[in-house]
């Protein structure tokens, strides 16, 4: 952890109690700076989130591979060795996945909120923020979900119309309703044993299952909204109007999923993973959707060892809300024309969990040097964090997306390093090898306290 003496009176305003807001909020407060941390809900409710609690995690309880050697990997190590509290609770809370990091969405958020609310840094605020003074020293970090009040202030402040596009949730059944005489346990390839369960599908049962998916009624959006899919986060339903045979080389792809009792690859697979750490709930990997609550029960019980199935949780589309990052921010996430105001998480232009974590990490770190009157310096080129904030800073204005950290973001590998790794594993592992080196370089500057703190 780094830590150096805050020479601010006045608190730092940090505005949303999700990922990026609630790790902001520790980095902040652990380097001595008093937080005012506003989370809205329950005063305030949104569409997707069901508690009040900081840290909810709403659409899956999956925080992606960390396999070494993976583009995420090289990202939550980076926020292990940064001292990230998100991702130390979401290793305690972790539930079975395979080579993935999975956790309980209840005991992470409850732990998160305890955690926060303890520290004597840490103010709670439950009200809605409905606007920004660009002279303060504020994270916005709101997320997909800002509201209409605050989204109108953020387009105020940064000069630009917001972009938008829909993402969807997963639905969750109670375990003891899945037939395990059908479904099997197993893990693609043999990565994490048997942690999921794989719900096998015949040609025919595959076939009908898509007619009636294709034939089942959606949720209608509005009509002065354009439907703008992050490519991620498709719904099933869109994904199955590329094509007949689009689900089976996507999330129903059954690669590596050999039914133990037949030996045989299924046709199709609909893959379980546990959802919390009592293991009485599964939720359906990777089928978010839009589907009417009633179509939806009747199209999932079709999908074979779940013809009993009873629903915790429907799946759901909600709008999602971001700046275009190239034209506002800089790769500290300052704004370029309030750089007292930052912006953290989805809201910035990043997609996905531990993007979020970790722009609320760099975003708090970075406010926190504004306090101490330091000029704030972005992570390296080479590193995970590094590539996201180049991304966020650097990206095509014109038609900007948020992305998720994969190797493209990267450098690239050297021409006399790719012809020396001819493999992409290899060429993968000396991509974190760097990355894991530059960070650990600027861990180490950054916390180097300058003459100027450390003698006030």
């Amino acid at each position: 952890m780094l830590h150096f003496p805050c020479l601010m009176s006045s608190p730092i305003t940090i505005v949303g109690g999700g990922l990026a807001g609630s790790e902001a909020a520790w980095q902040v407060a652990e380097r001595g700076a008093r937080v005012r941390l506003f989370e809205m809900r329950p005063t305030v409710p949104t569409a997707a989130h069901q508690t009040g609690r900081l840290g909810e995690i709403v659409c899956s309880n999956s925080l992606k591979t960390d396999e070494p050697g993976s583009a995420p990997y090289l990202l939550k190590e980076e926020l292990r060795r940064a001292g990230s509290l998100l991702i130390s609770i979401a290793h305690e809370v972790s539930v079975p996945a395979g080579s993935a990091l999975a956790v309980d969405r209840e005991l992470f958020s409850a732990r998160v909120t305890e955690r926060l609310e303890a520290h004597p840094n840490v103010e709670i605020v439950r009200e809605e923020v409905r606007h920004i003074a660009p002279d303060q020293i504020t994270i916005v970090a709101t997320g997909p979900l800002t509201s209409p009040a605050l989204s109108e202030a953020v387009a105020g402040l940064t000069g630009s119309d917001h972009l938008y596009f829909y993402d969807a949730i997963s639905p969750v059944v109670e375990a003891d309703t899945i037939d395990e005489s059908i479904a099997y346990r197993a893990a693609r390839y043999g990565k994490g044993g048997d942690d999921y369960l794989n719900c096998p599908f015949t040609p025919e049962q595959y076939d009908a299952f898509y007619d009636a998916l294709l034939g089942a009624e959606s949720v209608p959006l509005h009509e002065f909204e354009k439907t703008m899919y992050f490519e991620a986060c498709l719904p099933i339903e869109e994904l199955a109007r590329r094509g007949r045979d689009t689900l089976r080389y996507g999330p129903m792809k059954p690669v590596g999923l050999p039914d133990p009792r037949t030996g045989a690859i299924p046709w199709a697979v609909v893959q379980l993973r546990q959802e919390n750490l009592l293991a009485d709930s599964y939720n359906l990997v990777g089928f978010q959707n839009h589907l009417k609550f009633g179509d939806q029960k009747r199209v999932l019980r079709m999908i074979p060892g779940l013809e009993n199935a009873e629903f915790v949780k429907m799946g759901q589309v909600h709008r999602n809300t971001f700046i275009n990052g190239p034209a506002t921010l800089t790769e500290t996430l300052q704004m370029k024309r309030n750089p007292k105001v930052l912006f953290a998480g989805q809201i910035s232009g990043v997609e996905g969990y531990i993007e979020a974590m970790a722009t609320g990490l760099m975003a708090g770190v970075h406010a926190a040097a504004l306090a101490n009157g330091l000029a704030p310096v972005a992570p390296p080129r080479a590193s995970a964090m590094g590539s996201l904030v180049n991304y966020v800073a650097n990206a095509d204005v014109k038609g900007f997306q948020p992305a998720n950290i994969t190797f493209a973001l990267l450098p690239p590998v050297e021409p006399e390093v790719r012809r020396r790794l001819r493999q992409k594993r290899a060429r993968h592992e000396h991509q974190v090898a760097i990355g894991l080196e530059a960070f650990g370089t600027w861990l180490s500057e950054m916390a180097r306290v300058p003459d100027s703190a450390a003698s006030a």
